[in-house]
């Protein structure tokens, strides 16, 4: 069975090339699911929603939000969404799983969750060491926040289970829990993170907004958030995938060139979390771990299977496509028909 889902997914790639861009979409009403809308790391999905970018490509778009990125994979993987807006490395952790997901454009070139301390409850913190037998605060327990921590433990020869998971969400809520005791450590984005830092309720350990040292961490490139969905909906609405892939492009091109003033005034109020400085700070932290074209490096897929393989050995010892979980040729064509955004 996987073998003949890999055996699709590779003569998709093969043939994605040659749809035309002016085509209809094939299915103009459709649905992205994403965790935690409001996190610049889907910075590019808001701009392409709040800029009309969807609908100049003729999609009438619903987007879901969800408190992480393990349940908006699962409104798609049960058919309530069609795409998903989350971490690239579920696109190779479903193939292993036998259900083939591909990814067609990139918003973030480096995963942007950093991981962190309290220092109410963590005074003494040394190494990744002490989180033995603590509660991390993850967006939502599974999602890319949580396998983070799972990676970093294994590099320190801790187990997942040495450790206490809480979903915690991707706003307020996962303020409070930190700056009332309730999680020890917590593994989120901005701008949460930079809240926390400023009001001096965190302590960072590892900075993946930094593309440098999400490369040290993990290896390699690290691919981040992107649009992916089934290979099914991809092989039935090539055009329609090719549509969001324009728009996508469209604002990662446009984020490069804007000011934080322009980003402020375009991204909902409700996404400042009551303080738009601090929300300019995160912007400015993030800003070179977004894409700036859409483009998915090649590498990427070796360095989130070698960092899923590090907590999951099954998944290692795995045969799996890695080609068939994302493609550029999109992307490539998006480009063709804005090149300057």
């Amino acid at each position: 069975m996987q073998r003949r889902h890999l055996l699709a997914g590779g003569l998709a790639a093969a043939t994605l090339p040659t749809f035309a861009i002016a085509q209809a979409v094939e299915k103009p009403k459709c649905s992205i699911a994403v965790g935690g809308k409001n996190l610049l790391y889907y910075l590019p999905l808001t701009i392409a929603e709040q800029l009309g970018y969807f609908k100049d490509e003729g999609l009438d778009l619903t987007i879901n939000d969800f408190a992480g990125g393990a349940r908006a994979l699962q409104a798609v993987v049960g058919g309530s969404a069609d795409v998903v807006s989350g971490a690239f490395e579920h696109t190779v952790n479903m193939q292993f799983k036998g259900q083939p997901m591909r990814a067609f454009v990139l918003q973030g070139l480096a995963p942007q969750i950093v991981l962190g301390v309290n220092p109410k409850t963590m005074p003494n913190f040394k190494s990744i060491a002490d989180l033995k037998g603590k509660k991390v605060g993850v967006t939502a327990p599974g999602s890319s926040t949580n396998v983070m921590v799972n990676f970093v433990l294994a590099k320190a020869g801790l187990k997942p289970n040495d450790v206490s998971i809480v979903g915690v969400g991707a706003g307020n809520g996962a303020v409070a829990a930190m700056r009332s005791g309730q999680i020890d450590a917590i593994s989120n984005l901005d701008p949460v993170i930079t809240l926390l830092q400023r009001s001096g309720d965190l302590k960072i350990v590892t900075d993946t907004r930094i593309v440098s040292e999400a490369e040290a961490v993990f290896g390699g490139p690290m691919p981040a958030g992107c649009l992916y969905c089934p290979q099914p909906f991809l092989d039935r609405n090539p055009n329609t995938a090719q549509a969001m892939a324009n728009a996508m492009v469209r604002a990662n091109m446009w984020i490069q060139k804007a000011g934080a003033a322009e980003i402020i005034r375009t991204v909902p109020e409700g996404f400042l979390l009551g303080d738009r400085a601090v929300y300019i700070d995160a912007f400015l932290a993030a800003q070179k771990a977004l894409s700036p074209n859409g483009m998915f490096p090649t590498k990427g897929a070796d360095t989130a299977f070698r960092a899923l393989a590090s907590v999951d050995p099954k998944l290692g010892e795995a045969k799996l496509d890695l080609d068939a979980v994302y493609t550029n040729a999109l992307v490539q064509r998006a480009m063709q028909k804005y090149p300057k955004g």
